[in-house]
């Protein structure tokens, strides 16, 4: 028979500061985790409340470079962030502030270069199919609606 592994609160802690420090985490994931180890709702209440002291949980700064990191990185749109953040619980409030931290000069870049570099990838003849491919991946990926059919106008 396998036992699950009971922690002390200092051990939680330390180990909850860990995964913290490691990389950028929200409360939604810290309580998931700590709710994994088997933690009572008052000890997980304190750790929560350690970390956040501490400065090892922030969830403005969670929010800032989670939007820098999946647009950068995953070319997401302000649609997609914004979903993928709520359902992580994040306030309207630090969605904003992190919108913030993205100029629509590079916004429009990122999205214009997206766009032709996907068509370029499209091997399809029937124009109809080739628009549909583009705006289904554009749309899947979180860009606004507007900005899509634009853009699919525009190239094909």
């Amino acid at each position: 028979m396998h036992r699950p592994k009971t922690y002390t609160l200092d051990e939680a802690q330390k180990r909850m500061e860990r995964y913290c420090a490691y990389q950028e985490r929200c409360h939604q994931e810290v309580t998931k985790k700590l709710y994994e180890m088997r933690m009572i709702p008052e000890a997980r209440d304190k750790i929560i409340v350690h970390l956040l002291e501490h400065n090892f949980l922030n969830e403005e700064r969670f929010t800032k470079t989670f939007v820098l990191g999946k647009f950068r990185i995953k070319k997401w749109g302000r649609k997609r962030l914004e979903l993928e953040l709520k359902r992580r619980e994040i306030s309207s409030y630090n969605i904003k502030l992190a919108f913030k931290e993205i100029s629509d000069a590079e916004y429009l870049e990122t999205f214009n270069q997206l766009a032709e570099k996907k068509v370029a990838q499209i091997k399809e003849s029937n124009l109809q199919k080739k628009r549909k491919k583009l705006a289904d991946y554009l749309l899947y990926r979180g860009w606004e609606t507007h900005l899509v059919y634009d853009k699919v106008n525009e190239l094909i």
